[in-house]
């Protein structure tokens, strides 16, 4: 299996200087080659220009210009290239299943902060003894670079690239190893029901609160973009503001990934089956279409667009795909189950007759079956019903 690392490095000042200077250079090289299929597009008969032939010209881009480009490693901008082919790659995919997708834009230089080489020892060499206190990364062009290695990285590590993030510099591993041996199991199974007012709830009536940290963090970030709109562009003033508005989003990106990874972490820890619902969450967030008047054109009905941008911020600041996403990658490494089910009435049904209907949840949290008379949180009877949905389904699953 596959693991990513991710450390904070130590770079003197002149090795930022030279890092900065490594990122605009690849930037100058994806535009670069952005531009070329656009013209290639545009003026030699639609022309398409591949990978391969862009690739196949980086020899003499590197001699024309070896100040920018002949210092870098070959390899890195290999990964370059590959990066803006996946993009199209991704473009024509999209258009393919009938969306609408942006076309690939061209980076900025404050917008392009991540440099990749695509195997250990070339361009890039990571250089950690087991009884070295002292653990380096060297970059071509840039020299070595202390790493803060807060953990063992465990297996041959593969691919290494460098990150930039506000005034930090980070390196990140993939490293390649055996399967781990799996935690003891513990006999127990679980469905949880994720939601706005409780992170989630578990179907034995566990609760974990939601942190609400973009929420906690809007007014902060409310004063700081506020004062970002009157500095004027380009000026200095102007880049400390934006800085001082990456800082935040930042700290409210990493809360998010660190209460999604204890939360994780308690689950595959206590259960051996985990089964959550199977939310389209992109189609969730969506915003409602709007309503011409049929009587006045030009004029729109109320369609509630207010109220489902406060939803949809709140779904965004729950952060259930980043949970999710997380959660099954720690099932793969302690040899957890994790099994998503159809979400539909699952909050509706009841689990003691089976009757569904909208009038079986009056509010929120207070589910009442009108059938049978069945009263409960209605959190947890979507969470209970959740896990009966993930157990026979697993028992379905052909051995």
């Amino acid at each position: 299996m596959i693991r990513a690392y991710k450390f904070l490095t130590w770079p003197t000042t002149g090795q930022q200087v030279a890092l900065g200077e490594m990122l605009r250079d690849h930037c100058s090289l994806y535009n670069g080659a952005l531009q070329e299929r656009r013209d290639a597009y545009r003026h030699a008969s639609k022309t398409s220009v591949k990978y391969g032939m862009q690739s196949a010209q980086l020899k003499e881009i590197r001699a024309f210009d070896p100040e920018r480009q002949g210092r870098w490693s070959f390899s890195s901008q290999q990964a370059t290239l590959r990066r803006l082919d996946k993009a199209f790659a991704a473009f024509f995919r999209r258009i393919k299943s009938g969306e609408s997708p942006g076309y690939p834009r061209f980076r900025g230089v404050n917008w392009f902060d991540t440099v990749d080489f695509p195997k250990d020892g070339d361009g890039c060499r990571w250089d950690s003894a087991p009884n070295d206190p002292q653990t380096r990364v060297r970059f071509q062009g840039v020299g070595h670079v202390k790493v803060k290695q807060h953990r063992p990285v465990v297996g041959r590590v593969k691919t290494i690239s460098v990150k930039r993030e506000g005034k930090r510099w980070y390196v990140v591993l993939t490293a390649e190893q055996s399967q781990p041996e799996p935690l003891p199991m513990t006999g127990s199974v679980v469905g949880i029901d994720m939601g706005i007012a409780s992170f989630l709830t578990t179907s034995n009536g566990g609760h974990v609160d939601n942190p609400r940290h973009g929420r906690k963090a809007a007014a902060k970030l409310e004063a700081a973009q506020r004062a970002l709109a009157r500095c004027k562009r380009r000026s200095k003033r102007r880049i400390k503001a934006v800085a001082r508005v990456a800082t935040l989003h930042r700290k409210v990106r990493r809360q998010r990934l660190d209460h999604a990874h204890k939360t994780a972490l308690d689950l595959i820890r206590e259960h051996d089956v985990i089964a959550y619902e199977d939310l389209k969450i992109r189609n969730m967030i969506k915003a409602p279409a709007p309503k011409p008047d049929p009587e006045t054109p030009g004029v729109f009905l109320p369609n509630g667009a207010a109220a489902k941008a406060g939803l949809n911020r709140s779904i965004a600041d729950a952060g259930w795909g980043v949970f999710l996403t997380i959660l099954h990658a720690k099932a793969e490494s302690a040899g957890r189950e994790v099994i998503a089910v159809d979400p539909r009435n699952t909050s509706r049904t009841c689990p003691e007759c089976g009757h569904v209907a909208a009038e079986n949840r009056p509010t929120q949290e207070k589910f009442h079956c009108v059938s049978c008379g069945h009263q409960a949180h209605a959190d947890v009877v979507g969470a209970s019903n959740v896990l009966r949905a993930g157990l026979a389904r697993r028992e379905a699953q052909p051995a």
